[in-house]
């Protein structure tokens, strides 16, 4: 017998000729258009872009539907008299028309939450400052390898919200959640996941406390029934154990933990009641970094009373590193480049640096979320042989640099460019045969690109064009 999603046949039934807002047309809302006009909603369209920003076949498809819609900078003053309205991740519950149209009975929602609301199978969410997108896709390859059907989505894959229709009580749907995500959401996974957190898109969040208690909401909803793993070396995450309501699986790559997943001397071990069980030697894996390792031991944590070990194990040694983590492009005379574009933060870019034992000829810098970025300089001093920076934070980084060399009396060549051309032209010149070039610029990437992907896929096409 076919599976009928009762939940969402009473949500389409319940929005039908409702007022139906679309805040934000980012890429998780923008399935919405057609979901919302087949279900015959009254839909309007904000978005703070003017109209020639946007797409012109995304505007000819609101048009065509005959939605209202609203533009530009002040266009959330029309935001009024909603019966559900779908925000985009980026604009904050915190905004005061959000708030005002709430006060007034509005449902504010996200399409993540929503779906989480109305799926029908079992939900592991991931979550976390750094590490998150790997952890995610290792989770979603093992229980692919333990023969399961999964939807992979969230801050990753395909928006999942218009796939409800198909899923099943015997799916999994393996999510990666951001703080943006998660900020007001009143729903927690089946399985949460979080894999650190430490100080992170400060520019948006009115301060660090708001951005732990968003990452707080993966797991404040679950019950005794439910599962959350946590990185047992960070302060924070550790204790969100005394908070947490279901089950709490500690993983750890500096402890010697007496239950759960360590990584000790390159060996991923198992522990229960202080027995030690080898589960995989880090040897036999293509993802290199400590930090990695932490990841592979988390989704092994998060997968194990889903997927036989030796399943899961066949998994992590087949699988390859996600676009822009750590990703190597090509060999020159000698020298290896590796794009890390994804680090957007000094933490992430570290991580990066403890990945290799080669000399490093580090390129990095971009956009100012108001990070503090003392805490790479050591870092750097001890790993890398050539700096060259750009963009926003290059200022801020080589101060940092800077007064950690004159308080250890060392010098360290340092560059300043104009554009990401110039760094890898510079770099090839500066690079030696057995030396490595690291592009993980620990800034966002938006001073000069559209993102981290479009940053990283520019940077990997003037390498491949040397």
């Amino acid at each position: 017998m076919e599976y009928v999603n009762k939940k969402l046949e009473e949500f389409n039934e319940f929005i039908k000729f409702r007022k139906v807002a679309i805040v934000g047309l980012g890429v998780s809302n923008l399935p919405l258009i057609d979901y919302l006009y087949e279900t015959k909603a009254r839909v309007t369209v904000f978005d703070e872009r003017e109209i020639d920003e946007i797409p012109k076949q995304i505007m000819d498809k609101i048009t065509n539907f005959g939605f209202e819609f609203f533009l530009g900078k002040n266009c959330l003053e029309n935001l009024n008299g909603f019966t559900l309205i779908f925000r985009s991740p980026s604009c904050l519950p915190t905004r005061l028309e959000l708030e005002a149209e709430a006060n007034r009975g509005a449902i504010v929602t996200t399409e993540i939450e929503m779906l989480m609301k109305m799926c029908p199978c079992k939900i592991i969410g991931v979550t976390g400052s750094d590490g998150k997108t790997t952890t995610t896709s290792l989770i979603n390859a093992i229980l692919k390898q333990g023969g399961y059907n999964t939807y992979l989505g969230g801050n990753i894959g395909t928006p999942l919200f218009t796939k409800l229709s198909e899923m099943t009580p015997e799916d999994i749907v393996v999510l990666e959640l951001s703080s943006f995500q998660l900020m007001g959401m009143e729903i927690s996974p089946n399985i949460a996941v979080i894999t650190n957190i430490t100080p992170n898109h400060l520019n948006i969040h009115k301060d660090y406390e708001e951005y732990i208690e968003s990452k707080k909401n993966i797991f404040k909803y679950q019950n005794k029934n439910d599962k959350l793993i946590l990185n047992y070396d960070n302060d924070i995450t550790r204790n969100c154990a005394n908070e947490a309501e279901g089950k709490v699986v500690f993983f750890s790559g500096k402890e010697k933990l007496d239950n759960g997943y360590i990584v000790d001397e390159k060996l991923i071990k198992e522990c229960n009641d202080k027995i030690r069980k080898h589960v995989l030697n880090t040897n036999e894996v293509i993802l290199r970094g400590e930090h990695n390792f932490e990841n592979i031991a988390t989704a092994i944590a998060a997968t194990s009373e889903l997927v036989d070990i030796d399943t899961a194990v066949k998994a992590v040694k087949d699988f390859k590193p996600v676009e822009h983590r750590l990703e190597f492009i090509r060999e020159i005379e000698g020298v290896k480049w590796y794009n890390d574009s994804v680090s957007s933060s000094p933490t992430r870019t570290i991580a990066g640096l403890y990945s290799f034992d080669e000399e490093i000829v580090l390129i990095a810098g971009g956009y100012d979320k108001n990070l503090d970025y003392t805490p790479i300089a050591k870092p750097i001093i001890e790993k890398v042989k050539t700096l060259i920076l750009l963009g926003q934070t290059s200022g801020k980084i080589f101060e940092s640099v800077k007064e950690e060399l004159d308080n250890q009396c060392k010098d360290l060549d340092i560059y300043m460019c104009d554009n990401l051309k110039q760094t890898i032209e510079l770099a090839k010149k500066v690079a030696k045969p057995g030396q490595i070039i690291l592009f993980s610029p620990a800034s966002a990437s938006f001073d000069m690109f559209k993102n981290f992907a479009d940053r990283g896929n520019q940077f990997k096409e003037l390498v491949n064009d040397i």
